[in-house]
């Protein structure tokens, strides 16, 4: 579909400078972009791409306007404004309601108006699937496993049992929600295995990442709330509870029985030690690791930036000194302060 930008400023709050009749068909990159694609400018690296490029138009913040040679449309907040023009013209495909004949469907489930379940899926006895709801190819859903209107599956998800998921939440190929938390007792040398009788409960308006794990609770149930964020391969550990609106990153693991409050913001790669408790707006900065809890808001980090192997290996020989310098230190003063005297 071909919309003009004055078309496309109305519709997500922004304003044009230039040529407002220009159609716009498609996005792509500075770079790439021809006179019918829209461009998105939000990174300074790609100022020089901006200043060549011949995109229809840009989509930028105000103060970038002066180093844009296209029609422009102009927006406080251009990451949203850029989120709401995708979606307008690059529409998912319409999705025929219906069961595959190759799949799996249980005369004891319950399923909506609107239902989709695709080619090889299986919908376990006391599934519960509501209006819209979208079972891609390869998908479980376990027995008595409760999905609101409106969210969709996207491919070879599984939802184990009594598992509860709310409405219009996305789920990407490979997640598994409701697998068993890491219990183990050990006796002897032997490990026994704790059953683990909670579920998972999914507020709504949650997307979660391809090969995202969401175990199951020990006794009680894991929970993320309404409007959680998770990337790709997060391990979320059993009985996890995950505030409103936070959004996790990429390779992020949580360990058991933590609480991590609304809004925050977990880097990629981010390691969270059990029982812990983070607070609201926390951010938690890439590669950090938490063993401590988090009491107040605030941006936190750990770890060592990246530097040369050599000048990596006399900090870390520097650091097994520390005790020893300390106690060096304590003596002198010691020393000195016997000497004031």
């Amino acid at each position: 579909m071909a919309v003009t930008l004055k078309e496309l400023a109305v519709r997500v709050g922004a304003t044009v400078r230039g040529d407002d009749s220009v159609l716009i068909e498609g996005i792509a990159t500075l770079r790439n972009a021809g006179p019918r694609d829209l461009s998105f400018f939000a990174n300074r690296r790609y100022r020089r791409d901006l200043r060549e490029t011949r995109a229809g138009a840009v989509l930028l913040a105000p103060e970038d306007l002066d180093d844009c040679p296209v029609p422009a449309l102009v927006a406080a907040n251009t990451r949203l404004a850029y989120a709401l023009i995708a979606e307008l013209l690059h529409p998912l495909p319409a999705v025929e309601a219906g069961v595959h004949p190759d799949a799996s469907v249980s005369p004891e489930a319950e399923l909506g108006a609107g239902v989709v379940v695709g080619a090889g899926s299986v919908v376990e006895a006391g599934a519960r699937l509501g209006a819209g709801v979208q079972v891609g190819p390869g998908c479980v859903v376990g027995r008595d496993v409760r999905i609101g209107g409106g969210s969709r599956l996207v491919a070879s998800v599984t939802l184990c049992h009594g598992v509860s998921i709310g409405c219009r939440v996305l789920i990407h190929p490979g997640a598994v929600i409701g697998a068993d938390g890491f219990g183990l007792a050990l006796e002897e040398g032997v490990w026994h295995k704790v059953p683990q009788i909670g579920s998972v409960q999914i507020g709504d308006d949650v997307e979660i990442g391809a090969n995202t794990t969401v175990d199951r609770g020990a006794i009680e149930d894991t929970v993320i709330e309404e409007g959680v964020k998770l990337d790709n391969q997060i391990q979320v550990a059993h009985n996890v509870h995950i505030g409103a609106h936070t959004a996790i990153a990429g390779c992020a693991g949580i360990a058991g029985s933590t609480r991590i409050g609304r809004r925050c913001q977990i880097a990629g790669a981010a390691e969270i030690s059990g029982h812990l408790e983070i607070v609201d707006d926390v951010v938690v900065t890439v590669g950090s690791l938490v063993t401590n809890d988090i009491r107040e808001p605030g941006v936190y980090s750990s770890g060592s930036p990246l530097m040369p192997n050599g000048q990596w290996r006399r900090s870390m020989a520097r650091i097994k000194q520390i005790d020893e310098l300390a106690k060096r230190i304590k003596a002198l003063e010691q020393r000195l302060a016997e000497l004031g005297e």
